[in-house]
């Protein structure tokens, strides 16, 4: 009997009816990634209930030499979830482990499952009185597993820090179906490696997660939300600075937007309005937060930070919001600057990274650089000044054809941003992680001894390379 058709009899026994389909109709919203770039091919869709039943399955996989595909709510950036077109490969979803296991509100854990998507976390964190502090725009199909898998960031890294800050405890089955359990929890622990770190990160190359216990804190009790112009983008830097110091870690959020890119947005959204009656090169969103302890006098140390800001000549002018309704338009018009520019037409999108010292000077450097290379192109970075990492998408020059500039020019502007980023010390990636899209450029720029130790913790993990092969790192021959 054909090796497959044995696999998919014995993981139809192993899953049931709902935990295994091959109806092409069902699993091909699952074959495209979410920017729809990449388009494969499945063998079949797994969608196991448990670890125990993952396990099971992968030890399946195994034996019948059938590589896996993981993959959570299909929203990634970089096309890490999606299967090749060999057709050979086992999409497995972990939708369906979607338990909120435990939620202590005294310790401020909770422990759930892969699948569970992070806009419920957010409610059940909420319903507890405190918080989850990492959101994102896609929370809605976000899962957990993804977020862990792909070390995701967002808009309060600036203060909680990145997916991996999160995570104090994590389940994982490895390549071999073994189940690594460490939920529980420990200050400190000094048995050797800490192997849930390796794991995060690690886009499902290592080991597939299915559940983790995740640090909460308290819930924002009052928040201030700023929208200020600034005159450039060394200047937001420098304000960033003097928030800091001002209120310390009540400052969450600090993102910027140059002016070509508001303007974009303003005429994207359906009444939309901008918050401030000038023009301005750059403008800046500030949240400050605090909870129920420190809530009474959060306005008055927020009005102050602005008042010195002004006393400084660090802002030429400044809203705060009314309303928890005027905050949450703030935030819209920060959050539409890439489907505003989506809307208008083709733009290759990079997520990259520099220290945060350096960021202005690599921006001030980089837009002119691209944009001479490139005429035509109209290059625009923002997004989290405080964290170092911004957007930096090259807007292609009107009428051109999309698949034909992408394949050329867009990959070429690409690799010409990654050169620049890592000559100016950063990070081809800060948060979307690498999948297939970034997978190249790895290895074209990455550093020759990191890469080699990727690439042996890979080889030891996963000796038969069955773990969503072909993303982060090329795949490697084997002996199995």
């Amino acid at each position: 009997m054909d090796t497959h058709a044995t696999f998919l009899k014995e993981a139809a026994a192993l899953l049931g009816p709902r935990g295994l389909t091959g109806d092409a109709e069902l699993i091909a919203p699952w074959l495209t990634d979410w920017r729809e770039r990449f388009h494969g091919r499945a063998l079949a869709m797994a969608s196991p209930a448990s670890a125990a039943e993952l396990a099971a399955l992968i030890k399946l996989c195994g034996q019948h030499g059938v590589a896996v595909v993981p993959q959570g709510g299909n929203s990634g950036m970089s096309g890490g979830a999606t299967p090749d077109e060999s057709g050979e490969t086992l999409l497995l979803s972990l939708r369906r482990m979607n338990r909120i296991r435990a939620l202590d509100k005294a310790a401020r854990q909770v422990t759930c499952e892969a699948g569970v998507v992070l806009q419920s976390l957010h409610e059940a964190a909420d319903a507890a009185g405190l918080r989850f502090p990492l959101t994102l725009g896609g929370k809605g199909s976000a899962t957990i597993g993804g977020l862990i898998s792909t070390n995701a960031g967002g808009n309060q890294v600036l203060r909680h820090g990145t997916m991996r800050a999160q995570v104090l405890g994590l389940e994982a089955v490895l390549a071999d179906g073994s189940i690594y359990s460490a939920l529980t929890p420990l200050k400190k622990d000094n048995r050797g490696f800490d192997l849930k770190q390796l794991l995060i990160g690690s886009e499902g190359t290592l080991g597939i997660i299915t559940a983790a216990t995740l640090r909460l804190v308290p819930a924002i009790a009052e928040r201030l939300v700023i929208w200020a112009g600034v005159p450039s983008l060394h200047t937001a830097r420098a304000l960033l600075l003097h928030c800091e110091d001002a209120v310390g870690e009540a400052l969450e959020g600090f993102e910027v937007v140059p002016h070509a890119s508001l303007q974009r947005v303003l005429a994207f959204l359906p009444g939309s309005r901008a918050p401030l009656q000038a023009d301005h090169a750059w403008h800046v969103l500030i949240e400050v937060v605090a909870d129920r302890a420190a809530a009474s006098d959060l306005r008055a140390r927020g009005e102050a930070m602005l008042a010195g800001a002004f006393e400084a000549g660090l802002v030429a002018d400044a809203a705060i919001a009314a309303s928890e309704a005027q905050a949450e338009a703030f935030w819209q018009l920060r959050e539409s600057v890439a489907p505003s520019e989506r809307a208008q037409g083709i733009a290759v999108q990079h997520d990259i990274s520099v220290p945060v010292e350096r960021m202005p000077d690599f921006v001030q450097a980089a837009v002119p650089a691209i944009e001479a290379a490139w005429p035509g192109t109209e290059a625009i970075a923002f997004g989290h000044l405080g964290d170092g990492n911004v957007h930096f998408h090259v807007i292609a020059p009107k009428g051109v054809e999309r698949a034909a500039w992408e394949e050329r020019q867009g990959k070429a502007i690409s690799a010409q941003v990654y050169d620049l980023v890592t000559r100016w010390g950063g990070s081809i990636s800060a948060e979307h992680g690498i999948g297939q899209v970034k997978r190249d450029e790895l290895a074209r720029l990455g550093d020759p001894v990191a890469l080699d130790l990727l690439s042996r913790i890979k080889r030891a993990l996963d000796p038969a390379g069955l773990l969503n092969p072909g993303k982060l790192l090329a795949p490697f021959a084997t002996n199995a």
